[in-house]
């Protein structure tokens, strides 16, 4: 389980892909060489041309066929969605498919996912539709049935019945909404699980669990949490010595206390999402003496199957020895109505703006600006077992759109006590207030949670950024028991007078898209590639007629080079129009920061600006690496020029998009070995 990027496939001008109607095999120069409508039908049946399938692997061997030549009678579902029609293919997207597998288990949250009455029988044009949760917003996503196969068989996610194929055409729908099958190599259960469900996550080393495990997850199950685990211990997908596989996602599917002989057992059941490799310690399915002790009708209450089919029953005490991580997914009324005691929430959209409601972190000068929102805590929790007046509650923030724009803001939550209903808190009084519950830092992710019980009452909720003056999209999401709820507070216009927003004349210094895209076609290759000649010759052209001019004389071929590879998803050295879209966008965004701190309007930045512009872009850095940028990336007085500004944001993002990639849960270190090593320094 490792982070990897997000982004939404870009529309095409050109098109993407041309797939036909009958096997063939697919190449990246015929992916590239179309230029045709995205959607097009071919023999009567549906082709996506934006589907980006240049990007799967083994494109010297593959076919694209449709479920109708790769059996005689495709079915979409047979015998319903369950878990067991999840199987592994040769993408390391195992981290999904424990997601698509805790889906399976509520027929209510898969559904909303794909449309049940989808098939290859009536209605049939060779398209399906899938849906998933963007920043509270169900997006449809529209695919073909074209798969990719070898040999006649898939060479992805598969069902374990060959004739059912709702799940590999699931797997397809989700590499689209990312960009592409490769953008499934490697990634969290938790990403996959906001993006299926829209429920809130949890991240949680299995040490720092309550000691009562049990008592901790039974609650979670019952509210129908989709759990996932890991163990990061190891080599990835390596087996320890009893059977379970290291860095590779399994879904926590239940939790039952059984009877034996000799007395009461807790137990908790895992799913591999491989459908085989299983737990082959005790209670195991195949060598588990520990069965013998259990009657058959209790085996049989808690849908015990002695068979290799991926799933297992194993000790809570062995749980904690074998698993280190745990994602947990948390869902409300508006998507799990099948739960007993389901969430309540409530959602709201908010930004911070510069000089207006980026106020900066907790104890800043500023931090008064931030937007608060009131939390209604008057419904006490229903627990029989917590003698104290209490109410449970979660509060998510995820800043939106972060991976699309290449800024990761570190972001944070703080709670206070509030004096009145509806009442906004002074800079005065945030001064005086101590914060009633918070997260723990400021993190550069895509979603920071708190989960508590406070006493019943009212409380003001401040999301903030971990420097001022960022700006930023962000969803706030509250879960709460009952009827209690949040909603947004007014700041008072007799607050502190807040400095008008400034209105830069920068905000347009490098061409629009559109015009970027006739640079583009005028530049390109007659196969439509732009490589680092042509877009050293692109830049030039646009830099010199505009705000920047004169800076396009420190652009050099190095840069264009380190641009291409960086940004190239085929290892071609070359970028087609989606992927310069892309890398444009970046531009865009990085420009506006290089002029935002180009105080003396000299085209270059000094040296102790360049920490303040990396802040704003979402990037940390400490003294040392700072002290590595000045000597590597500056010019002998030590200023950094606007190309060289651009590059040095190219290789940084690059560089921690590289290594969150590796880092398998988040930890702070990676293994990688020599050839991994070589082709992350040498290809950049």
């Amino acid at each position: 389980m490792s982070d990897t990027k997000e982004t939404s496939t870009p529309q095409s001008p050109d098109g993407g892909p041309e797939l036909l109607g009958s096997p063939t095999l697919w190449s990246p120069s015929t992916y590239l060489s179309n230029k045709i409508s995205s959607f097009t039908l071919t023999d009567g049946l549906f082709v996506d041309r934006l589907f980006p399938a240049g990007d799967v692997q083994l494109q010297h061997v593959i076919e694209w066929k449709r479920p109708k030549e790769i059996c005689p009678f495709p079915q979409f579902i047979v015998d319903g969605a369950t878990r067991m029609d999840v199987c592994q293919g040769n993408l390391n997207d195992c981290w999904l498919l424990a997601a698509v597998a805790s889906l399976s288990l509520h027929h209510s949250l898969l559904k909303q996912v794909m449309p049940m009455a989808q098939s290859f029988q009536e209605g049939y044009n060779g398209s399906f539709h899938f849906r998933f949760w963007q920043y509270g917003e169900w997006k449809d996503v529209k695919i073909d049935d074209l798969l990719p196969t070898k040999d006649g068989k898939l060479i992805y996610l598969r069902s374990s019945q060959r004739n059912e194929f709702w799940s590999p055409l699931l797997e397809k729908a989700y590499a689209k909404l990312k960009g592409g099958y490769q953008a499934l190599n490697m990634g969290f259960p938790h990403e996959a699980m906001v993006d299926m469900t829209g429920g809130i996550t949890e991240v949680f080393k299995v040490a720092n669990l309550p000691f009562n495990l049990g008592g901790f997850l039974k609650p979670l199950l019952a509210k129908g949490a989709l759990i996932n685990c890991a163990n990061s211990q190891g080599p990835m997908e390596k087996k320890n010595l009893l059977g379970i596989m290291f860095r590779h996602a399994y879904s926590v599917t239940s939790m039952e206390k059984i009877e034996t002989k000799s007395g009461p057992v807790e137990l908790v059941r895992l799913h591999n999402p491989w459908g085989r490799a299983e737990w082959e310690g005790p209670w195991s399915d195949i060598k588990g003496q520990e069965w013998n002790n259990v009657l058959a009708q209790e085996q049989q209450r808690i849908e015990r199957v002695k068979k290799e089919d991926g799933e297992f029953w194993m000790s809570l005490s062995d749980f904690r020895q074998n698993f280190d991580m745990m994602e947990i997914c948390h869902l409300s009324d508006d998507t799990l109505s099948s739960a007993q005691r389901p969430w309540h929430g409530t959602m709201y959209h908010g930004k911070w703006v510069d000089y207006k409601s980026a106020g900066g972190p907790y104890k800043g000068e500023r931090y008064w600006q931030n937007p608060q929102f009131h939390l209604t805590l008057l419904e006490q929790d229903d627990d029989p077992e917590d003698p104290e007046l209490s109410c449970s509650f979660l509060v998510a923030l995820m800043q939106k759109h972060q991976r699309q724009k290449g800024v990761h803001l570190s972001i944070g939550l703080h709670i206070y006590k509030a004096n009145s209903k509806n009442r906004y808190l002074s800079s005065l009084e945030l001064s005086q207030l101590e914060p009633v519950d918070c997260t723990p830092s400021y993190l550069p992710c895509r979603e920071v949670v708190i989960r508590g019980c406070l006493a019943p009452g009212h409380y003001i909720i401040i999301p903030s950024t971990s420097q001022k003056h960022q700006e930023g999209e962000f969803l706030l999401r509250v879960l709460t028991e009952k009827g209690n709820g949040a909603n947004p507070v007014e700041k008072p216009s007799s607050d502190e007078t807040v400095p008008a927003e400034p209105s830069p004349t920068y905000l347009s210094v490098l061409p629009s898209l559109s015009l970027a895209h006739q640079l583009f076609k005028k530049h390109c290759n007659k196969d439509g590639q732009c490589r680092p000649a042509e877009l050293f010759n692109l830049l030039t052209e646009a830099i010199r007629v505009g705000a920047l001019s004169g800076s396009e004389q420190k652009l050099c071929i190095e840069h264009c080079k380190s641009f291409v590879v960086l940004m190239d998803s085929q290892g071609l050295a070359q970028l087609d129009w989606l992927e310069f879209q892309a890398l444009w966008n970046k531009f865009k965004q990085w420009t506006y920061i290089f002029m935002r701190y180009n105080y003396n309007k000299s085209h270059s930045l000094e040296y102790k600006e360049i920490r303040h512009a990396l802040r704003t872009a979402g990037i940390q850095v400490d003294e040392f690496i700072m002290q590595l940028i000045g000597l590597r990336y500056t010019e002998p007085d030590m200023t950094v020029s606007y190309p060289g500004f651009l590059y040095l944001m190219m290789k940084l993002e690059s560089m921690i998009r590289k290594f969150q990639a590796y880092d398998m849960i988040g930890m702070g270190t990676i293994t990688i070995n020599s050839r991994q090593w070589l082709h992350m320094t040498l290809y950049n």
